[in-house]
């Protein structure tokens, strides 16, 4: 795409401007780099019985960009599909591809994730962009306190064991393995992932993705890479039973194993365990930690404002060019560690409740997310107002 001085809005509105004569090559690739300037994570591209919405997902919140007439609703997709290695003659089921987007200024690839799914008024498309090498990042970098990277690093130690992260879609839990992956990369150790799907290629590891038409799922890859001779395991989430039994057996046999499980806080990780049919006593046997956390907005630094609230100073963005009027830049963890020691060790074998479990680690010296979420609204890191948006539970 050839922008000249042109921003990738302008050249949107430039082409939308064009009518029939537009292109739907520059248009398609003027919103792939105007979400990439904008730090977008997704782009929505939604058809509604009069146009066609798109929305980029900024630091967590989805932001209305622009609409499109519906006459070229049918050929955007259709070159999505086409980037994608999808069937462009297929529209009544569900697709899913990836492609890579060099940027216009020739600095990187952006690789790009799709989902193409079937609504009542048209496909929808929803494209997640993905770097293709993780930025360096530190547990300090994603928002950790000192306490609790100390935490991190006692259960990485550890030769064998599981390393937990935990908390909803989209609360970062990726890039924390990905961060603690990068912490245990060194070339006297075999580390293994196997992910659905690869996020980011990380240099010197061995990356599995798992593809369901060939049988490929985390549990038969678990099982794998164990002929692999890894002495680090990274399976991307368990999800059943079966992914639960074959990861507890492997951290029990010499292996350091990391995954994510989907619940609301750490606490409520070892409980889930127990649901998915694994012993009391192997649970307790080979979790050493859970991480729990959400993701936060930062305070954008340029338009950052002091005001008072009940005796106590905080800061809020005021809205600039540099964050789009948002106040908010970036993204940041607030997050709690519970570390698995012998009180719950022995609470887990009586099948403690998550509520129990979270007592007992917070006598132990806890701080829980929305305490972690606090202490970073007094420091200016973020606003009270995206704390509790994100532990309203």
């Amino acid at each position: 795409m050839e922008t000249g001085s042109l921003s990738a809005f302008e050249v949107i509105e430039q082409e939308l401007a064009r009518g029939a004569n537009l292109s739907i090559i520059s248009l398609v690739n003027a919103v792939l780099f105007e979400a990439q300037q904008m730090r977008a994570s997704d782009i929505h591209i939604d058809p509604s019985a009069k146009g066609v919405r798109v929305r980029l997902r900024v630091d967590g919140v989805l932001h209305e960009a622009y609409e499109f007439s519906k006459d070229i609703h049918e050929e955007v997709i259709a070159r999505i599909k086409v980037l994608a290695g999808l069937r462009t003659d297929e529209h009544a089921a569900s697709q899913d591809g990836r492609f890579s987007y060099q940027l216009p200024d020739g600095s990187r690839a952006v690789d790009l994730r799709v989902s193409i799914v079937p609504t009542y008024h048209g496909e929808n498309a929803v494209l997640r962009l993905l770097t293709q090498h993780q930025e360096h990042k530190s547990l300090a970098s994603l928002g950790f306190s000192k306490g609790d990277q100390a935490k991190i690093r006692t259960a990485l130690k550890r030769q064998s064991g599981m390393l937990l992260a935990t908390g909803p879609t989209g609360s970062g839990k990726t890039t924390t393995l990905y961060t603690i992956l990068n912490m245990l990369n060194r070339p006297e150790v075999s580390i293994v992932t196997i992910e659905d799907p690869i996020e980011y290629a990380i240099d010197n590891i061995e990356q599995i993705p798992v593809q369901a038409r060939t049988g490929l799922t985390f549990a038969n890859g678990l099982r794998s890479i164990l002929r692999q001779d890894p002495d680090i395991i990274m399976v991307g989430e368990i999800r059943d039973k079966e992914t639960a039994s074959i990861a507890v057996n492997t951290a029990l046999t010499g292996h350091l194993l990391l995954s994510s499980v989907h619940t609301s806080n750490a606490a409520t990780t070892l409980p889930r365990l127990l649901d998915m049919g694994i012993d009391p006593y192997l649970v307790a046997s080979t979790v050493t930690a859970a991480i729990g956390q959400r993701l936060v907005r930062s305070i954008c630094n340029a338009c950052k404002k002091a005001y008072q609230e009940e005796g106590n100073t905080l800061y809020k963005g005021a809205g600039c060019d540099a964050c789009s009027g948002s106040g908010y830049a970036g993204r940041l963890t607030i997050n709690e560690v519970l570390v698995a020691d012998q009180e719950v060790h022995d609470a887990i074998l009586r099948r403690a409740s998550a509520q129990e479990l979270e007592a007992i680690a917070i006598q132990a010296g806890m701080t829980t997310m929305r305490e972690d979420g606090l202490a970073k609204v007094r420091a200016g890191k973020t606003t009270l107002e995206e704390v509790l948006r994100v532990t309203h539970e």
